[in-house]
């Protein structure tokens, strides 16, 4: 398959999870990809191995929460035709058990609220902007902004991380009205449900794990947010477990006539 053939996308926290995910499907339908993370072995390890299998995978040092290191890797990388923002920390990070064992946000330290709000929401702003005035400059180009269910901004226990994600969700609705007069799109995709990823935690119950989604989830809509086929969609909220039915709706709504976006 090689329906991206010629696409540059950069995908931050590509080497696991959903990143993981997403970057393999890209990579696979014939995209070139940066795999933009924090310098690590896993790193390498992660683009060796794509490599090894002949896929055009490249290694792009970056931690999201440092404007000079996402400045750096934006000048390293040059031109991208897709800005994937998926890095991100969990509620495992604040609270290891978070599912059974929920914390008030009175008792959430200030210094994980900070990091986590630094990571999943100051961090695709940086990510953002630093691409974004490339895109621009342009006049074409796209940017997918991965968010997570409403239900799960506002559930007890769920602070920092419910809060980080709605805020990056109106950073996106932003974004897609200052990008539209330049013809930059911005879409946000979410799996629709909690994914078996390292932000689950250990030792969840077997029956819950087993209705977890597979990050595999998030590969149709990501290529297909990458291709001509969605050339002019700016401003949708994709929900990966509902795209088959997403995409029916949208090629009926086009068969009537309505106006693609």
């Amino acid at each position: 398959m090689a329906q991206l053939s010629g696409v540059r996308a950069v995908v931050t926290g590509a080497t696991s999870g959903l990143g993981a995910a997403m970057a393999d499907a890209l990579l696979e339908a014939g995209a070139s990809v940066a795999f933009a993370s924090r310098p690590t072995g896993r790193l390498d390890a992660a683009v060796a191995r794509r490599r090894a299998a002949g896929l055009a995978a490249d290694a792009l040092p970056m931690d999201v929460r440092d404007p000079a290191s996402v400045q750096a890797a934006a000048d390293r990388v040059g031109e991208v035709d897709l800005v994937v923002n998926n890095a991100g920390i969990g509620m495992r990070t604040v609270n290891p058990r978070f599912f059974d064992q929920p914390m008030a946000f009175f008792e959430v330290p200030p210094d994980r609220f900070a990091d986590v709000v630094a990571t999943n929401l100051t961090g695709y702003f940086l990510v953002a902007r630093a691409f974004a005035l490339r895109l621009v400059a342009r006049g074409a180009g796209r940017i997918v902004n991965v968010s997570m269910n409403h239900e799960t901004m506002c559930r007890q226990g769920f602070v920092p991380y419910g809060p980080a994600r709605a805020g990056a969700e109106s950073l996106s609705r932003i974004m897609t009205e200052d990008l539209r007069p330049h013809g930059v799109a911005v879409n946000i995709l979410l799996p629709g449900a909690a994914t078996a990823t390292g932000m689950i935690p250990e030792g969840l119950l077997e029956e819950a794990s087993q209705r977890l989604l597979q990050p595999e989830i998030m590969g149709p809509p990501i290529v297909y947010l990458a291709s001509p086929d969605a050339e002019g969609l700016t401003g949708e909220r994709i929900v990966a477990k509902d795209f088959d039915q997403w995409l029916a709706g949208r090629a009926a709504a086009r068969g009537r006539g309505a106006p693609p976006g």
